[in-house]
């Protein structure tokens, strides 16, 4: 199978798979209901993710009869079943709400996973120590910034393109299918949601883009691996602030809320994608700054990385306006987003 039909099939599994989630919500009731913790006015339906994880995982199974025995597919056999549980686990949550424990339990096994493969592949404890935290953060993440229209979809995508780009590889492969399975979800969540990513959508894409920036890293040099923190600083910044904040104020952070930086834009504009385009830019800036690092020495990477983090705290503070410390405003008044 050449790469153009490998990609045309994992588009059409997305978008398939997101319109065949879509009808077994509404059949089964699967909806996101409105509330002051959501930025939709509607019941929406949930999993439409569903078709995104399907292709990464029956590409990632091709990948690995097609290139058995290379350095990466080894990392990639510890991948696939990481996915696996995080989608699993996503998905029996859509159905039934869980302990948020009992998922982050089984985000940390598949975590534990991505490490052993990790170290098995490059024999790097550093390396594997590294795996094991990013996909256990990223797969969080972008469950907690999954809140409007676009925005968890669009930055997978960009993060994606920004691995592929950087090598020639199975990653590169792999990368390229995430993109294109995404891309068939994104005309049902944009620019008004008819369904959501879901758990099973959210925590895969996030699980997921942790091993892609793994295995792009290979055995590069801690300086060197730090400019990858640089496509991914809209998500972290705004998420890693924001958890630090309901901390110190002593609030359940465990919760879902609608705290975050982007959902405080999205109701003060009444609109969803001014805000998802907007992180889009950023996190296309900041792939074009990597990218200009690349051949930097390591203070030139760790002061920009320092002065690029500290300007996203900077508006991640300005975001939140003018709001009193401890609300939570109305939901945006448009059928969108979750």
């Amino acid at each position: 199978m050449t790469l153009s039909a490998l990609l045309l099939a994992c588009f059409a599994i997305g978008a398939g798979g997101t319109w065949l989630a879509r009808r077994y919500a509404l059949r089964h009731a699967l909806l996101d209901s409105p509330g002051e913790r959501r930025a939709h006015t509607v019941p929406t339906p949930r999993g439409g993710g569903i078709g995104i994880v399907v292709a990464l995982l029956l590409a990632g199974v091709l990948l690995l009869a097609v290139r058995a025995g290379s350095v990466d597919v080894r990392l990639l056999q510890g991948t696939l079943p990481g996915l696996a549980l995080v989608a699993l686990v996503g998905l029996l949550d859509d159905h039934a709400s869980m302990s948020p424990w009992l998922r982050l339990l089984v985000h940390g096994v598949a975590a534990a996973l991505l490490a052993w493969a990790t170290w098995w592949a490059t024999g790097s404890g550093w390396h594997a120590v590294v795996a094991f935290g990013l996909a256990l953060v990223l797969t969080n993440i972008w469950n907690f910034m999954d809140g409007i229209d676009g925005i968890a979809a669009t930055q997978a995508v960009l993060v994606a393109g920004a691995v592929a780009i950087a090598g020639r590889d199975t990653w590169t492969t792999w990368a390229l299918v995430l993109a294109a399975a995404t891309l068939g979800f994104l005309p049902f969540n944009v620019p008004k949601a008819r369904i959501f990513l879901g758990d099973v959508g959210s925590g895969a894409l996030g699980f997921a883009i942790a091993a892609l920036i793994v295995g792009r890293i290979g055995n590069a040099s801690p300086v060197a691996a730090l400019a990858w923190c640089l496509p991914i600083s809209a998500f972290v910044i705004d998420a890693t602030l924001t958890l630090a904040r309901r901390v110190l104020r002593g609030e359940r952070w465990w919760e879902p809320h609608a705290q975050h930086a982007y959902q405080a834009w999205a109701r003060r504009r009444g609109t969803h994608m001014p805000v998802t385009l907007a992180y889009a830019g950023w996190t296309l800036v900041a792939i074009a700054l990597m990218h200009a690092l690349s051949c930097a020495t390591p203070v030139v990477v760790f002061l920009s990385c320092l002065a690029w983090y500290t300007a996203g705290a900077g508006l991640w503070r300005w975001l939140q306006g003018p709001t009193r410390q401890g609300t939570e405003p109305p939901a945006v008044k448009e059928t969108t987003g979750q």
